[in-house]
């Protein structure tokens, strides 16, 4: 671990190998409803920020593996928060599409 790594986001395909070897996970896209339909990560299930309460409909149990993502990292880091703060125990922000290398759909 160098000096600076704290400038650094979350490592976004380290965080997508974890979610997808978890049958339970869901990953899901914190993004406005157009930024989804724009372009997403495969897998990837639409749940804007502001409509996060609900949440349970997709993750009706707390222990849900969530993985987060949004454009920057900034959306997906407050839902994380949020979610938390709802009880959910496994959340994880994988920060932002922009650092995201693999194929995106449509």
């Amino acid at each position: 671990m160098g000096f600076f790594d704290f400038l650094r986001g979350p490592d976004l395909d380290a965080g997508l190998q974890e979610c997808r070897a978890d049958p339970r996970a869901l990953l899901l896209d914190v993004r406005t409803p157009e930024e989804y339909r724009a372009g997403r990560i495969p897998g990837s299930r639409s749940l804007p920020l502001q409509e996060l309460n609900g949440v349970a409909a997709l993750a009706p149990g707390k222990d849900t593996p969530l993985y987060l993502y949004c454009h920057s990292g900034v959306r997906a880091g407050q839902a994380a928060a949020m979610l938390q703060r709802m009880g959910y125990t496994h959340v994880k922000n994988l920060g932002g599409i922009t650092a995201y290398h693999g194929k995106v759909e449509r």
